[in-house]
């Protein structure tokens, strides 16, 4: 091992000692102390390069080099969090389903693990062992199940239960998650692209949604974005890449389908935002095996051409719209008839849904400013809190920063009860010029900057106790700047 190299596995390794009490709550000293008995020595070789910090509310990590060093780094240099995250991911999916872990686990092994890439394959497996070194036991399918947590339990275990006839089982309709807008030409300032999102899911795990990937890969276009703990891809999916594209989501709600031969996406997103270098080629490679899993409407711009598209990729059905000269938006409603037809059954004419509320209100915030739109009224925009249908101010779940938590019907059309601790969690945006130096401004907590305090809102809701092992409260921090090979203040102690 050369001196530079030793310096730097001893500094990785002091500063991941250090991570332990950054904010997991969860964990208790003796818990930490045992987990970190248990760890063995870390493997030099994987973690060369790999790094991590934290600013803004945000964890930001760096990770590089071949496939399996990616996982390990991933899965050593995150272990904590990932540790928690997984806790809150088995809560929530468990209660939803009423499936115990092991049916997940078992999908994870005899459904995704057979249609997913060697490359991808190869990055899980480093995960594991990341971990492992950390002393956390977290094994392969644990793993393989965390990263399908937005397509098993709402997708492949209503197929499921259907196909089997399970008894009993719960009525579950997919909500949608996220608001955003992609605009380019005329309607922008600087009459480059605009992109902004903000990520809609339920506060129990949203609070934990706070980690900025930076990963080089060995192969394909290097990424900046937002990111899950334990997850290769976004998942709530804002992303750059350094050919140029700049990608984000909002989810299909109301939608019903799987196809049980298919890819996960969380596979063919990851795969597409890596080795995609146009509009053309992310669609093909998010159709190649399209599982039906987490159907999204993606909003995509090519900072090379100045052209976005929107690309509403049903499991039936699918349609692109493209234009160098306007907008698309993104709140989870549906706008090809065929895909609404054949793949939901979300009702577009209902205003008082969510999804349609929030669709007006971006068509008159884009008319509003059109040719004055930049990443600062982005910020403005992911923070807002008119409700077009109630036709005044207040945050709730029919706002583009949704407040579940504020809305004493919830959203029948939905399936959201009254109260749910769920809404906008955090923000992004970015521009042309941004992403020419794969440079975004990201929020973490409400876009709008409110905090959510765990402890008295379940005083005053006993109903959602079941999430009281794991629930905690959402602090807003600033909106931050961060670009790719971001190092902290004190990065010498970090090489």
């Amino acid at each position: 091992m050369t001196a530079g190299l030793a310096v730097a596995v001893l500094a990785v390794v002091a500063y991941s000692l250090l991570v332990q009490g950054e904010r997991l709550s969860a964990a208790s000293a003796d818990e930490t102390a045992g987990q970190m008995a248990s760890a063995s020595a870390p493997d030099s070789a994987r973690l060369a390069g790999a790094y991590r910090f934290q600013r803004g509310g945000w964890t930001y990590v760096h990770l590089q080099g071949t496939p399996d060093q990616i996982g390990y780094q991933h899965g050593y240099l995150l272990a904590p969090e990932i540790k928690d995250a997984f806790a809150a991911v088995k809560l929530e999916d468990v209660h939803k389903t009423k499936h115990n872990w092991n049916f997940f686990r078992d999908e994870a092994q005899n459904g995704l693990w057979p249609h997913i890439d060697a490359e991808y394959q190869a990055e899980l497996k480093g995960i594991v062992a990341g971990l492992n070194a950390r002393g956390v036991k977290m094994d392969l399918y644990d793993v393989v199940a965390m990263n399908a947590f937005e397509e098993l339990p709402d997708y492949y275990a209503p197929w499921y239960d259907e196909q089997h006839k399970v008894a009993g089982a719960p009525e579950q309709k997919v909500m949608g998650h996220c608001s955003a807008f992609v605009a380019t030409g005329s309607w922008t300032k600087d009459h480059g692209i605009v992109i902004a999102h903000n990520n809609w899911t339920d506060y129990m795990e949203g609070e934990r949604w706070r980690v900025i990937f930076d990963i080089q890969p060995e192969h394909g276009y290097r990424m900046i974005g937002d990111g899950f703990p334990g997850v290769i891809v976004s998942d709530d999916d804002f992303t750059i890449n350094s050919d140029g594209l700049m990608v984000t989501e909002t989810t299909i709600s109301a939608f019903h389908g799987w196809n049980p031969d298919g890819v996960p996406e969380f596979v063919r997103a990851r795969k597409a935002m890596q080795y995609a270098g146009s509009i053309d080629d992310y669609v093909k490679i998010m159709l190649d095996g399209n599982n039906g899993g987490y159907a999204n409407d993606w909003l995509i711009g090519d900072r090379k051409t100045g052209e976005i598209a929107q690309f509403e990729l049903g499991l039936k059905a699918y349609k692109v719209w493209r234009t160098k000269d306007g907008y698309f938006v993104g709140s989870n409603f549906t706008s090809d008839p065929t895909v609404t037809k054949l793949d939901t059954t979300f009702d577009v004419h209902d205003a008082s849904m969510s999804p349609n509320a929030r669709h007006v209100r971006w068509d008159e915030l884009m008319k509003e400013y059109k040719g004055k739109i930049d990443v600062q009224l982005a910020e403005r925009f992911e923070s807002d809190h008119f409700d077009t249908y109630a036709k005044k101010q207040g945050a709730d779940i029919r706002t583009l920063c949704g407040h579940g938590d504020g809305s004493p019907k919830g959203d029948p059309g939905w399936g959201e009860p009254p109260f749910s601790p769920s809404g906008a969690v955090q923000g992004k945006a970015t521009d042309s010029a941004m992403a020419a130096h794969m440079e975004l401004v990201a929020r973490a907590g409400h876009p709008c900057g409110a905090n959510f305090y765990a402890k008295a809102f379940l005083a005053k809701h006993p109903e959602y106790d079941w999430q009281a092992p794991e629930l905690r409260d959402m602090i807003a921090g600033p909106w931050t700047e961060f670009h790719s090979s971001e190092r902290p203040a004190n990065s010498a102690a970090m090489r």
